[in-house]
């Protein structure tokens, strides 16, 4: 019952999603030619707004969790592991005084309204997952934009996507490029919960009624060796990891 019922609240949230996407692309476009960096920004985090918001039609509820911890006026680096592509608009909206950047395929930066703007222009970098040198050298400049800037990437360090919430192996070549190159950076690790059950059916239907938390841990100073330093923040993340079927 409880899939039968995903299917036309899906098409419903399809088009409330896509329409948004849509309606943002020339917004983003404006906002970044006439008007700079500031708009720019402003528009992506509405847009993100109103993405949350159309997943309401799904029944999804977010809990973001605490941020008064957080320092202002510091580059900071968000650690976090990854179920859906549906982690990514909590971020931008909820974390959008911190300016979050995003490391992301290559593959996501043409052809999608909106996002793949943002992408391109918005101070995000796009790297080759075939061309590890191209990968590390994009991430290092994510990194140099950080620390100059005082802005927050967010780096998803599995890789892809758990299809199943369970964590998956962490893969710390790109954080230890942003350790070193963002060495003023503060280190805060998130840990995601049942956004993998938005697409537990697949792309179609998507799952309904569900409640996604983000966890934001206490953060971490960049003042230790990087091994130990990153086997530390892999066992917050995972720590703080609740799999439910």
């Amino acid at each position: 019952m409880r899939k039968l019922l995903a299917y036309p609240l899906s098409i419903l949230f399809l088009i409330a999603f896509g329409l948004s996407l849509l309606i943002f692309h020339p917004i983003q476009w404006i906002s970044y030619n006439v008007f700079g960096y500031e708009a720019h920004r402003m528009s992506v985090a509405i847009l993100n707004w109103f993405l949350i918001r159309s997943t309401h039609i799904l029944g999804t509820t977010y809990d973001f969790g605490k941020m008064d911890h957080l320092p202002k006026g510091r580059p900071m680096i968000v650690i976090t592991n990854h179920q859906s592509m549906y982690d990514i608009p909590p971020y931008i909206w909820f974390m959008r005084r911190f300016h979050p950047k995003f490391v992301s395929k290559k593959e996501l930066g043409k052809g999608i309204p909106s996002v793949s703007f943002n992408l391109k222009y918005g101070g995000s970098v796009l790297i080759d997952r075939k061309d590890s040198k191209q990968a590390l050298g994009k991430i290092a400049e994510l990194a140099a934009y950080i620390e100059k800037h005082n802005r927050t990437a967010v780096i998803f360090p599995e890789g892809t996507r758990s299809r199943d919430g369970k964590p998956k192996k962490f893969y710390t070549s790109g954080l230890r490029v942003l350790l070193e190159n963002a060495p003023n950076a503060i280190l805060v690790p998130v840990s995601i919960n049942n956004s993998w059950k938005m697409v537990r059916y697949g792309q179609f239907p998507l799952g309904i009624g569900n409640r996604i938390s983000h966890t934001i841990h206490d953060p971490i100073e960049n003042n230790k060796d990087p091994e130990v330093l990153l086997k530390e923040i892999e066992a917050i993340i995972v720590g703080g990891v609740h799999h439910q079927p």
